[in-house]
């Protein structure tokens, strides 16, 4: 039988309570918001901590809120209320569909989009749209507030930026371009219930005729400790309109770039093929929905 060992449990109901916590006792605790991973490392003995601070019912951290830039997401805003929101899937939807795609519905309606950012996993579903998305983390402590990139957030397999009395608040998502369009994509094992093998988020904007490129942004997950942001492709295809031939060139270019690993789930050869595959059809695929934007 896994027991958890022994902890000082808090449960603050307010942001600037968690901030205390952090300031005081932020190196010896562990964060509890949705908890889907959290709980299962401890029970496996995979992490130890003296403190446990439940955010799970800090209101401030929760929910999604437009605005006239974009849209803001607390963090402890769960991954169902994402994959349910029918607004989000205007300009947002590739966030919408990879938050559908994470475990089991069970699970998506405890876990929190900060909890599987902050996590770090290399195979995560949620930081690769959010980053193609070009997502902002904010990030606060009783010192004050700081933002970085959801790309740049994490640095490792489960490390990231944040200092010890730091917590990831929300992510800011800014309004999509005009003639743009964000697509995801994932391969696994299985249909459902399955960690990625690969995945991967791409967002395209064209020029005011509808077909040149104006931005690409590639981001690559699951083939690397952390997303891969892709350089070759943009450098490919800006300033260009897509065929087919390009279209080949784009999964070669992102192949290149990819260091997967070899493990359970797929062998590295295995991955740098999907990353190709994937390249070139969600390329194609965010092209022609930029198109009709």
């Amino acid at each position: 039988m896994n027991i958890l060992s022994t902890f000082q449990y808090h449960a603050p109901k307010t942001k600037a309570e968690v901030l205390d916590l952090l300031s005081d006792i932020g190196g010896k605790s562990k964060m509890l918001a949705g908890g889907t991973d959290l709980i299962i490392m401890l029970k496996e003995k995979m992490i130890e901590t003296e403190n446990i601070i439940n955010i799970a019912d800090v209101k401030e951290l929760s929910g999604i809120k437009f605005t006239d830039e974009g849209v803001e997401i607390g963090a402890c805003t769960k991954i169902a209320d994402i994959e349910n929101s029918k607004e989000l899937t205007n300009g947002y939807n590739a966030l919408v569909y990879a938050a559908g795609q994470l475990g089991s519905y069970q699970v998506r309606t405890m876990a929190t989009i900060g909890g599987n950012i902050s996590h770090c996993s290399p195979c995560g579903e949620t930081p690769i749209p959010l980053a193609a998305l070009n997502a902002t983390a904010i990030i606060e402590s009783k010192k004050g507030e700081r933002t970085e990139k959801v790309e740049n957030f994490i640095i490792g397999n489960r490390v990231n930026i944040l200092e010890e009395d730091e917590i990831l608040t929300k992510l800011v998502i800014p309004k999509p371009a005009s003639n743009s369009a964000t697509v995801f994509g994932n391969i696994g094992l299985r249909n459902a219930m399955e960690i990625d093998a690969v995945n991967m988020a791409v967002t395209m904007e064209l020029e005011d005729d509808k077909k040149t490129i104006k931005n690409v942004k590639l981001v690559m997950g699951a083939v690397a400790p952390r997303p891969i942001v892709s350089e070759a492709v943009p450098a490919l295809i800006v300033g260009k309109e897509l065929n087919d031939e390009l279209i080949e060139e784009v999964g070669k270019a992102a192949m290149g770039e990819a260091k997967p690993i070899s493990d359970v789930r797929a062998s590295a050869e295995y991955r740098r093929d999907v990353v190709g595959a994937l390249a070139r059809r969600l390329t194609k695929e965010a092209y022609n929905l930029a198109m009709e934007a």
